[in-house]
């Protein structure tokens, strides 16, 4: 879901480390046989969301748990996945593209975070949180969402409804549901009602939009939570569940980026800088960029039998015959900051269950990079909006 970009466009090198002078290991090895599969089964979700005052706390899933998605394999996974991700990042790309500027003038803040839009033409319902909706409070699934500002979930009476896990939410039996007029100042966190409601939401009652927008989520709960938040994602074929916190001490200490002004600037064109995105799951890299980058991966792998390209994935292996392999280390260098150092996973993915495996990485169309969730899972990632940084923390989900 994409992250608002004033405070995640970051200067990005990629390298692989192979510097004797960096801690990391300059190769990993990679668990050919780890399983594939998942329960698509829904964890045992209780009540208790929030710890303590200063952070608050959802337990984080991925679509693929919920019982009303299926697939045939792990080949058949993956290219939903993917389609999936075609659409994100063309919306993106879109909602760039159709900003204009003056001429002489710059992309500012507000040209990427003060559109409400709902996320549902946006490839959006990658992962997913349980919360309380109400007085008294139901439980219901929501689908979150970074390039949002919008909170809301279907609402009887629904004249047009998609299906969900839970019932669909009725205003008429909750005793703080009133209606909000434009000019209201909200003093709680104020959710939409949908009545007529279409989407990519798999068994979620709606959306809980994190965007920058005053009316997001984090936006309304600034004053409890000063505009920080971080969140682990639970790695694929798992079933564990990852955590989204609100909250200051959702920031982890000594892991933080400051980012220069300058990092800011992008081209009239809307092309530069770097956008990280829990909607879109393959990290694109311009084009001269990747292609150096697959290039010295490929040369460091040139020991591994290699596989025709899947889908967007040009650089494949077979690794059939393996029980594990040694590949690179590939590590993110941010412009005066630490090395953020990706698990063999996160780069190099199985695409069936015959053993093939991709560089998880592909070309972008522009000169606007996005770091996929592939590439987050099972870090700690964390924002903190009011003073412009980002870190990632040593904790694992």
């Amino acid at each position: 879901m994409l992250l608002p970009l004033f405070f995640l466009l970051l200067l990005l090198n990629l390298h692989l480390s192979s510097s004797s002078s960096i801690s990391f290991p300059d190769f990993q090895i990679i668990d050919v046989l780890q399983p594939l599969t998942v329960t698509g089964t829904l964890p045992d979700f209780n009540n208790t969301h929030f710890a303590d005052e200063s952070k608050y706390t959802l337990r984080l899933l991925h679509r693929d748990r919920f019982p009303s998605v299926s697939y045939r394999n792990h080949h058949h996974r993956l290219h939903a996945r993917l389609r999936r991700d075609t659409d994100r990042v063309a919306a993106i790309l879109r909602r760039i593209s159709g900003k204009t500027v003056p001429s002489g003038s710059k992309y500012e803040v507000d040209d990427f975070g003060s559109d409400v839009v709902s996320g549902m033409d946006q490839g959006s319902g990658e992962y997913f949180v349980r919360i309380g909706v109400g007085s008294p409070p139901r439980d219901q699934y929501m689908v979150i969402d970074s390039g949002s500002d919008m909170v809301w979930v279907q609402c009887q009476p629904c004249k047009l409804c998609y299906k969900q896990s839970d019932p669909v939410f009725d205003p008429a039996k909750s005793g703080s549901y009133t209606g909000v007029s434009c000019g209201t100042v909200i003093r709680n966190v104020a959710m939409g009602c949908g009545h007529r409601n279409r989407g990519m939401f798999v068994g979620a009652a709606g959306l809980l939009g994190i965007g920058g927008g005053s009316m997001s989520f984090v936006g309304q709960l600034t004053g409890q939570t000063g505009g920080a938040f971080g969140y682990c994602l639970v790695s694929r074929g798992t079933d564990s569940t990852g955590s989204l916190v609100f909250g200051r001490e959702a920031l982890p200490v000594g892991a933080s980026i400051a980012l220069p002004d300058d990092v800011f600037d992008l081209t009239e064109t809307g092309d530069g800088g770097v956008v990280m995105d829990t909607g879109t799951a393959v990290t694109r890299l311009p084009t001269a960029a990747y292609a150096a980058f697959r290039d010295g991966f490929k040369a460091q792998t040139a020991n591994l039998p290699r596989a025709s390209g899947v889908s967007i994935f040009d650089t494949c292996y077979d690794l059939s015959g393996f029980v594990s392999v040694r590949v690179p280390t590939v590590s993110f260098y941010f412009t005066e900051g630490p090395v953020l150092t990706l698990p063999a996973r996160n780069f190099l993915m199985p695409v069936d269950d015959s053993g093939t495996y991709c560089f998880a990485f592909a070309a972008s169309p522009t000169g606007l990079s996005i770091i996929g969730n592939i590439q987050q899972e099972g870090i700690q990632v964390s924002f903190d909006g009011a003073n412009g940084f980002v870190g990632f923390g040593p904790n694992v989900c």
